[in-house]
């Protein structure tokens, strides 16, 4: 416990250096002279004549220790905003229904290892704003950028192949994620596409979409994704464009990842948090709580006492 203004604490001896300095007051002569015997039966007890002097200090003191204002520091689970938006980019091409990738020595599409990584990292961004881009062939806002991270975790575990086509338009989706972050006034805007082929439906080619977002100011990080990629193998029907997907993270300065295999997307989401500290990793909010209520209310019920006690004294 501390106080706010422990130097109020100075007033504590006011009541009596007034006491001391000050003149006594007059005493007006009694108005009637009574004997001796109904004198002291008109006098306040002495139990009455002690309650008015204890409860006034009493009261003072609580009003001092109120005004300097108690309170104690508590933890808080608020995390505090960010300050950063982060919109996920995620393909929903038909390649992503492709089995080789592995959860519990299990064979799970590459969309479903995807969610599982996707869905709990969104959902462990407390503090930032987060939103969704699904792309195929054509691209769309899934999950508006919000603090609700719940619910865009619930948006990727709900998405499923076919809703946006079954082509692969990086570019559409990149550029729809820069075109949304472009008119937020954030510090810190980042984009995290996730793809596992080549760029064949976008009007532009994905690596401009990339310029135009670091244009404004936006950060890109790319995620390759399958054992495959065109650099290994050219001919291979699902294999993913590594080399543009490095472009695009490195025209708007961020980091490109490849990922064959389940504990490569675990890293990703590691390295990412190290990249995007997350708010939620940071220490509680410390909070004051005052407590300056409770010598009000002794000060209060003093008062009252005390005045209920001249009331009876006087009738």
């Amino acid at each position: 416990m501390s106080l706010a203004w422990p130097w109020l604490l100075l007033l504590l001896p006011l009541p009596l250096l007034v006491r001391r300095l000050m003149p006594p007051l007059a005493v007006p002569r009694p108005a009637l002279t009574l004997p001796a015997h109904l004198l002291h039966g008109a006098r306040p007890a002495g139990v009455a004549r002690l309650r008015g002097p204890w409860l006034a200090g009493l009261a003072w003191v609580a009003l001092v220790i109120a005004l300097a204002g108690p309170r104690i520091e508590v933890a808080s689970d608020v995390i505090p905003a960010s300050g950063r938006d982060i919109v996920l980019v995620m393909d929903l091409s038909g390649s992503m229904l492709k089995e080789d990738f592995f959860l519990d020595d299990q064979p799970v599409t590459r969309l479903e290892a995807v969610k599982r990584t996707a869905s709990a990292f969104v959902a462990a961004r407390r503090g930032d704003r987060v939103g969704l881009v699904i792309f195929g062939e054509r691209a769309y806002f899934a999950a508006p950028l919000t603090f609700d991270v719940e619910a865009v975790a619930r948006a990727i575990d709900e998405a499923q192949i076919g809703i946006s086509g079954r082509g692969t338009a990086i570019s559409d989706g990149l550029g729809l994620a820069a075109k949304r972050l472009s008119r937020s006034d954030a510090p810190t805007r980042v984009i995290v596409l996730m793809s596992d082929g080549v760029d064949t439906s976008g009007t532009v080619p994905a690596v401009e979409a990339a310029r135009l977002a670091h244009g404004h100011g936006i950060r890109v990080h790319s995620i390759a994704l399958g054992p495959e990629d065109l650099e290994n193998q050219p001919d291979s029907r699902d294999a993913v464009d590594v080399a543009t997907l490095r472009a695009v993270a490195q025209v708007a300065q961020g980091e490109s990842f490849r990922v064959r295999d389940t504990a490569d997307l675990q890293a990703v989401a590691q390295s990412l948090d190290r990249l995007e500290p997350n708010p939620s990793a940071r220490p509680p909010m410390r909070l004051w709580q005052p407590l300056w209520i409770w010598p009000a209310i002794v000060a209060a019920l003093c008062l009252a006492l005390i005045a209920g006690g001249r009331r009876g004294w006087t009738g």
